[in-house]
C-alpha cells in the first residue's frame, strides 16, 4: 500500500524488518523442536537463540549477490551465530519460512481490520438509533421513492458490515496456517512434528 494511506500499525506488520524478525522466530522454533527430536545436538537451540540477530541493510546487500532472499538472511544470521549456524534451517526449504511468515502477517493484519471494523459497527449502531425517526427520501432505480428514515439506512449498513466481519473472521481462519514440510512438501527431510510444534507456538493451524 502507498505509505501515506497505510496506518502505522499496518505498515509495521508489512515492514521488511518485521518480516526478518518473523523469519528468525520461525527458524529458532524449528531449532527447538529439532533438538528435542535429536536432529541437532542438545543445548544448541538455546545458544542459537542467544546469539541470533540480523542486520536488515546487510541482508539486502547480500541478496544483491545471492539473488535469493532467504539465503541472504541465513548468511547474515550465520555471521552472528557462528559455527552453530549449520544447525539452522536444517531440513527446511525457503517456502517453509516464507509461507509461514506470510500467514502470520496476514493474520496480524486481519486482526487490525477486525478491530477497526468492530469500531465501525459501534458507530453505525449508534447512528441507527439516533436517526431512527429522521425522515428522508427513499430511492429506487436512482429516483425518489417512498419515504424512509436515516436510521434504517444506518441499520442496513450495520447489517452489511456485520456480515463483512463474519467473512473476515472466516478468512483469518483460512489463512492462519503453518507450512513446514521441506523441499516439494513431502516431509522427507523434516518431521511433521516440526510443523506441529511451530504451529502451536505461533497459534496457527
Amino acid at each position: 500500500m502507498i505509505p501515506r494511506y497505510s496506518t502505522k500499525d499496518m505498515s509495521l506488520i508489512w515492514s521488511t524488518k518485521n518480516k526478518y524478525k518473523l523469519w528468525l522466530k520461525i527458524e529458532i522454533l524449528a531449532c527447538e523442536i529439532q533438538e528435542k527430536l535429536g536432529v541437532i545436538p542438545k543445548n544448541k537451540s538455546a545458544v542459537i537463540k542467544k546469539l541470533a540477530n540480523f542486520d536488515e541493510e546487510k541482508i539486502l546487500l547480500i541478496e544483491k549477490e545471492t539473488k535469493h532472499d532467504v539465503i541472504a538472511f541465513l548468511t547474515n544470521l550465520a555471521e552472528y551465530v557462528g559455527d552453530n549456524s549449520k544447525f539452522i534451517h536444517k531440513g527446511l526449504t525457503s517456502s517453509d519460512i516464507l509461507d509461514t511468515c506470510f500467514s502470520i502477517q496476514l493474520s496480524e493484519a486481519t486482526d487490525l481490520l477486525i478491530k477497526e471494523l468492530k469500531e465501525v459497527l459501534l458507530v453505525l449502531k449508534k447512528k441507527a438509533a439516533k436517526y431512527k425517526y429522521l425522515q428522508c427520501i427513499g430511492r429506487s432505480h436512482g429516483i425518489h421513492a417512498e419515504p424512509m428514515t436515516m436510521g434504517l439506512k444506518f441499520a442496513y449498513a450495520y447489517a452489511e458490515f456485520d456480515r463483512n466481519l463474519y467473512r473476515l473472521k472466516n478468512a483469518k481462519k483460512e489463512i492462519s496456517v503453518c507450512k513446514i514440510s521441506g523441499p516439494v512438501g513431502t516431509y522427507s527431510s523434516v518431521s511433521p512434528k516440526v510443523e506441529e510444534y511451530v504451529a502451536k507456538k505461533l497459534k496457527l493451524k
